[in-house]
Formats: C-alpha cells, sequence, structure tokens
C-alpha cells in the first residue's frame, strides 16, 4: 500500500491502531452494553468444549478494495493446573503485531485466566497488556460465594455466573445454540476493568462458510461492543464458529472507517471432539 501524503499517512496510523490489538479484537467478541438482565440458568454450565493442551491461532488482516494486508497474529492455548486445590484451565490468550508495523503502533498483550473445570467460572484474571509506549498490568481474584472481586485496584461487587474477559469465550463456547430461535438474544454478565457489564451476543442461525482456509459449517452470531473500545458500540461485528462441540471462532469481521478487519483462524491443536475445521 502507497502512502501519499502527510494526511493519508496519518489515517494509515489511526487504521493500524485499531487492527495492532489482535487478542482485544478476540476477546470482545462476544460483549456489549446492554443493560438486560443476566439469566441464572447459565450458571453452572458443563464444559464440553475444550481439554487441556488445546491451541488456537489466527491472524489478523486490514482489507480495502479486496486486498489483504497482515497486521498481526494471536493465540490462545488451554492446560489443566490446580489453583486454590481445584482443578483449573489456565487459558493465555496472546496478541502482537507485526514487527514490520512496530514503528506504526507496537503491541504486545498477554490475557490469562484460571478457569474452574466444574463450573467454568473465573477465579483469577490477569491482563498484561503494552501498546506503544503505553502498558497496563490488573490482577483480578473472584470469589464467587461472596460474589466479591479483589483486583490490583480494590475490592468490587459482582453477580452471579459474572465471566472475566477471557473465560467469556470458553462459556460462550459452550452453549447450546440449537435451542435458540434466529434473533435470540442470549445474556450474561462480564467484569472488565473493575466494572460490570451485562452483556449479550444475537444469535442469527447457521450458515455454510467459505474463508481464505477452506468451506465449514458454522454458528452467525453478532455481538454487541462496548462503546468507548477500540470500535463503536453497536451490531457491526459478525462472527463465525465452528458447528460441532468444539465451536471454535473460524472468522471474525468488522467494518472500520476505510475498509474492514478479517480475523482468520489458521491452526488448531489437539481439539476435544471431532470437528468439522479440516486445515489443507
Amino acid at each position: 500500500m502507497i502512502i501519499n501524503n502527510s494526511q493519508q499517512f496519518l489515517h494509515h496510523i489511526n487504521t493500524y491502531r485499531r487492527i495492532a490489538s489482535v487478542s482485544v479484537l478476540l476477546m470482545l467478541i462476544y460483549f456489549s452494553n446492554t443493560s438486560e438482565a443476566q439469566t441464572e440458568t447459565f450458571c453452572g454450565i458443563k464444559n464440553r468444549s475444550t481439554q487441556s493442551g488445546e491451541k488456537l491461532h489466527y491472524k489478523v488482516y486490514y482489507t480495502l478494495a479486496g486486498a489483504y494486508i497482515g497486521a498481526g497474529e494471536a493465540s490462545f492455548s488451554t492446560t489443566l493446573e490446580t489453583y486454590q486445590g481445584k482443578p483449573v484451565y489456565h487459558v493465555i490468550g496472546a496478541g502482537n503485531s507485526y514487527k514490520s508495523y512496530d514503528w506504526i503502533y507496537k503491541v504486545n498483550d498477554v490475557y490469562e485466566s484460571y478457569i474452574d473445570t466444574a463450573t467454568m467460572l473465573p477465579m483469577k484474571f490477569i491482563r498484561d497488556v503494552h501498546e506503544r509506549n503505553n502498558s497496563m498490568y490488573n490482577r483480578v481474584l473472584f470469589n464467587h460465594s461472596t460474589k466479591k472481586a479483589v483486583s490490583t485496584n480494590g475490592l468490587f461487587n459482582i453477580p452471579a455466573c459474572v465471566q472475566d474477559v477471557l473465560s467469556s469465550i470458553y462459556y460462550a463456547r459452550n452453549i447450546n445454540y440449537n435451542q435458540y430461535n434466529v434473533g435470540d438474544k442470549i445474556p450474561f454478565s462480564l467484569f472488565l476493568d473493575d466494572q460490570v457489564f451485562n452483556i449479550f451476543i444475537r444469535y442469527l442461525g447457521k450458515e455454510k462458510l467459505t474463508t481464505r482456509t477452506g468451506t465449514y459449517n458454522t454458528i452467525k452470531f453478532k455481538p454487541l461492543l462496548i462503546d468507548g473500545t477500540i470500535f463503536k458500540g453497536g451490531e457491526n461485528m459478525t462472527v463465525y464458529v465452528s458447528d460441532d462441540e468444539n465451536k471454535v471462532p473460524l472468522l471474525i469481521e468488522t467494518p472500520i472507517l476505510v475498509g474492514s478487519i478479517k480475523v482468520y483462524l489458521t491452526k488448531t491443536e489437539h481439539l476435544k471432539n471431532k470437528s468439522v475445521i479440516q486445515f489443507n
């Protein structure tokens, strides 16, 4: 891509600032700022979709006029560990910009969640992000019995069955979408930046999807994003997950001011169940 003048140069810097935080993009795929209440039926959801050793790899592209420009990568790994005497899934989500773009907007983000294997509720969450010249670290310890969360910044009240930004993805992968009708909203609660958000996704049905890596049977939905993140609030983002027991996100796409962002699954390792995903 040729940058002809300073105004165009600044535009592309702003564009890459939006693209660069690839881990944030993947971790926001289910989030909104709606005030709709969480349904208690989702407490204690059972894990059917992931297992220790699972790894998911993604590539983030900026697209314009049919051109694809690789901007960064993200990965998610799951290991079985023990935390406070309980078996937990230790999930790590990491995202980074490519070195060729570091001079524009360098990103090196790591998120960690320790998820109770029995309830799929988070017990501990760590956010360690480094973007350009800014860094942020926050650790959250969840006590679901007392409905309290202790973060790096203080003590906070939380509702029943609250999720963190990373555990939410694994929670949503275990939802039985067959019980919903097209257009239904599926609510749950999120603790992020020391605040509670009551959030939902809108189920859009099932669809055959052809991507750069193959053709898949998918479940389609639109998340309502939290206003004030790297994207505006609303239903502009579309997410496709595999229509199998793994429910792995395959494609995430969203328009921006000029062009769009597309996030593709590029590799999987050690999936729990037989999958519709077959890479060449």
